[in-house]
């Protein structure tokens, strides 16, 4: 049985920190292209960041860029979202899932979720 277990959410002020981490069970970690999404009541579901089986390839939403960085660790069977100076309008549950397509990784695969996600953990920002 395949599980994508987020943790690491909660609430924190403008301008601070937080780091998220997934951990996955029941599939061959590696072999995938991971994602960080993130979903705001009213919104649309986005693609926050993702990242190639190896790390060397990583995109990241626009809006996003330089102030969250997305990390695996392969033997931990482990996917993280640093989160730095963080906004109120990124206050969202966050989701992991693998990729629909591990490769190439790109603008367009990143946003295409594949079959295994994690339940969401909410992000709060306040003001």
């Amino acid at each position: 049985q395949v599980q994508l277990v987020e943790s690491g959410g909660g609430s924190v002020q403008a301008g601070g920190s937080l780091k998220l981490s997934c951990t996955a069970s029941g599939l061959a970690f590696g072999g995938y292209s991971l994602a960080w999404f993130r979903q705001s009541p009213g919104k649309e579901r986005e693609g926050v960041a993702c990242i190639s089986q190896s790390a060397r390839t990583k995109h990241y939403a626009e809006s996003l860029r330089g102030r969250f960085t997305i990390s695996r660790n392969n033997p931990a069977n482990a996917l993280y979202l640093q989160m730095d100076s963080l906004k109120p309008e990124d206050t969202a549950v966050y989701y992991c899932a693998t990729l629909a397509v591990s490769w190439p990784v790109d603008p367009d695969s990143c946003r295409n979720g594949g079959d295994y996600w994690g339940q969401g953990i909410q992000v709060t920002v306040s003001s």
